[in-house]
């Protein structure tokens, strides 16, 4: 049987953690947690249960989670967001994956829950996530904040697993805004850096383009009022970003 290390990284997350915690105890050979310096109870929290707790100054999602591997003893690594958990099917793959490890990754449907409904389209579902592999066969990269694990060979094996991702996102429509203006805001810097450029009319264009995909195309009407908000903000979430990256580049 493999060593597991689950690894988390954490800031003002002291809504989340426990639930987070509590879902891999059985599966967790070590829980590492990698917090920015939280100022709610996260740390307290935390260390209530079995965990290597590490403070490190925030530098962007990617740069975080590569950090929070290198603190991890075993190769073999499962990466959860603080306000994720594991159902208890997906709980009994990586248990039996634990005891016959066959591929580099393995993937794993995320299942959001928005402002207390659990959302099956606009996009959101399945939600593929690589978030179980052997860390000496990739890394994380992106575009912050939207981080993604990448195998480096093109010739790397992944297997999915059975179950669901249990992803708690929103509680509120004002937390949701909230994120939406930290997130262009980060989103707008990174393709500023890349030398991307945004035009007058090219953030009108991609929040329609957002929203029409999403709710029509990506059957977001089947989740009702709460799929017609989801589908909102998110369009006005693309708008936002191009229009920031727009603005930085005429500053600039």
């Amino acid at each position: 049987m493999i060593k597991l290390s689950v690894v988390i990284i954490t800031y003002n997350e002291a809504q989340n953690i426990e639930r987070c915690l509590r879902s891999v105890l059985e599966l967790a050979d070590e829980i590492v947690i990698v917090d920015s310096f939280s100022t709610d109870q996260t740390k307290e929290i935390a260390q209530q249960f079995d965990v290597r707790f590490f403070e490190h100054p925030f530098e962007g999602h990617i740069q975080q989670k590569n950090y929070a591997i290198t603190k991890a003893s075993y190769q073999h690594i499962l990466s959860l967001d603080a306000d994720e958990c594991l159902s208890d099917e997906l709980k009994s793959a990586i248990h039996s994956i634990k005891n016959n490890w066959q591929y580099d990754g393995y993937y794993m449907s995320r299942l959001t829950n928005y402002c207390g409904h659990w959302i099956k389209y606009c996009g959101w579902y399945p939600d593929r996530k690589l978030r179980l592999w052997d860390s000496r066969k990739g890394a994380w990269t992106g575009t912050n904040p939207h981080d993604r694990y990448e195998l480096f060979n093109t010739k790397s094996t992944c297997g999915y697993l059975k179950g669901d991702l249990l992803h708690y996102s929103y509680y509120s429509i004002a937390q949701h805004k909230k994120q939406i203006a930290l997130f262009t805001d980060i989103a707008a810097r990174a393709m500023k850096d890349q030398n991307k450029k945004s035009s007058f009319i090219f953030p009108y264009i991609s929040g329609v383009v957002k929203f029409i995909r999403d709710y029509f195309f990506k059957l977001g009407f089947l989740d009702g009022s709460t799929g017609f908000t989801i589908c909102r903000l998110s369009a006005y979430a693309s708008y936002l970003k191009y229009q920031k990256l727009r603005q930085l580049n005429k500053t600039a």
